[in-house]
């Protein structure tokens, strides 16, 4: 067990009910007043500072925040972007959705385990009623309802789109629109808005403000950025806000940020976790070896959102990391670039002469690794398939026939790829290459 998952697991262990708060600083709930630490203090390297914000501008980043034990050690606005401005969390928003559904369940208004249909009616889906009827507000927050992700439009919510494709719990699929529906049936459970539910149950306790707001078929959350890091200080505090217990049911908050289901180890409720064992991501069923951000402390958990919306939480460092703006790529979980700001993060300490080594598996060799794009794939004395992916789960590449080594020469932009080879048993290995400039 790493240092990380130990510290959690003590951390989670010694969970005091209600409001212990890890000697953390929370911000008044009103105004914008807010404890500072100069970096200095955590033996931070101005130069290396400076190098994650050039990381971050690349990437056309918005705003970035880090805090340390509650206070601010680092906040930087790109652009015209300010403190003031206000920006979407994408997908980041379906963690604080999971907390509306945890606290209208510990205020017994639903439960996990009710059908979906109890709240929206018989024939959301087009599904067979039986079909249907398996489905439950759980297998919504762990992204397993059955239902087929590969429709035209995986955010329509009309019954004509929600297809049978597996029977709920036996199949992870990133699904947006059975998640977008959880929105409904918050509002059908508390018999309120899901904005009035959210003013209700946290903003007036925690200063997060903020609002969902219709776009398309999805609910788009937006807020400032330490707004944003304000639910990151809840969370790192167990749900709770200086003493006022939020999430007052531990079981729901301990199952939330934990593997909620044995498919996709690295998914909570509607939570990344990193460090596990394997990892799925959307668009493919295929269950990756190691860690989802190798670079990032293993007991972190991640609201992840399009284009490089981030809430990172790590107990183990008493630290949260936000940032909001746009990403290179428009995957749905843009994990390699979180994975690459952890990278310059943990070189951040002017001591720290090392980078991170990714973690590997198999008897399948990749050389060079780092690399520039060519590189040699080996598996000695088999037949295989090869398939390149990129973290946001696009075959890029693929080539059958391969036997013994194969030589790849591909013009491919810097970042993190997962090679897949396909063996004459049928039997799939994987590894990580990393590609510079």
């Amino acid at each position: 067990m790493t240092l990380y998952k130990t510290i959690l697991l003590v951390a989670i262990c010694s969970l005091a009910y209600p409001g212990s708060s890890q000697n953390l600083y929370f911000p008044p709930v009103v105004g914008n007043e807010w404890e500072t630490i100069p970096p200095s203090d955590l033996g931070w390297c101005q130069e290396r500072i400076d190098s994650l914000y050039d990381l971050l501008e690349e990437n056309n980043t918005k705003a970035f925040i880090i805090l340390k034990d509650g206070k601010i050690v680092l906040e930087k606005y790109f652009g015209t972007f300010q403190q003031d401005s206000v920006w979407y969390w994408a997908s980041a928003g379906k963690s604080l959705t999971s907390c509306l559904v945890g606290i209208a369940a510990q205020e017994g208004v639903l439960s996990l385990s009710d059908t979906t249909s109890k709240y929206l009616g018989e024939g959301w889906t087009a599904c067979t009623p039986e079909q249907e009827d398996k489905i439950t507000v759980r297998h919504q927050l762990t992204m397993t309802t059955g239902l087929d992700d590969k429709v035209p439009e995986n955010y329509c919510t009309l019954d004509t789109c929600l297809l049978y494709k597996a029977d709920a719990g036996t199949r992870w699929a990133y699904h947006n629109a059975p998640y977008t529906l959880l929105d409904v049936v918050v509002e059908a459970a508390t018999g309120q808005s899901l904005n009035a539910w959210f003013q209700q149950k946290i903003r007036v306790a925690t200063g997060i403000n903020g609002i969902f707001l219709p776009s398309g078929y999805n609910n788009i959350f937006w807020s400032k950025p330490r707004s944003m890091a304000r639910f990151g200080l809840m969370i790192l505090n167990h749900g709770n806000w200086d003493g006022n217990q939020i999430l007052t049911d531990t079981s729901f908050f301990n199952a939330m940020i934990n593997t909620s289901q044995d498919l996709n180890l690295s998914y909570g409720y509607l939570w990344w976790l990193n460090g596990k064992a394997s990892y799925m991501l959307p668009t493919l069923q295929i269950v990756f070896p190691g860690s989802l951000m190798p670079h990032a402390p293993d007991d972190m958990i991640s609201a992840l959102g399009k284009n490089g919306q981030y809430i990172n939480v790590v107990p183990s460092q008493n630290l949260v990391l936000i940032r909001m703006g746009n990403a290179p790529d428009g995957s749905e979980v843009p994990v390699a670039l979180n994975d690459k700001i952890w990278e310059y993060v943990n070189e951040l300490d002017c001591g720290t002469t090392a980078t991170t080594e990714l973690s590997t598996s198999s008897a399948m060799q990749v050389f060079p690794n780092p690399s520039t794009g060519h590189f040699t794939v080996s598996l000695p004395g088999q037949y295989f398939g090869l398939s390149i992916y990129d973290l946001h789960g696009q075959k890029i590449f693929n080539k059958t026939g391969c036997f013994n080594r194969e030589a790849i020469h591909q013009e491919l932009p810097a970042g993190i790829y997962l090679i897949s080879l396909e063996t004459a048993g049928g039997q799939a290995v994987y590894r990580k290459v990393i590609v510079s400039q």
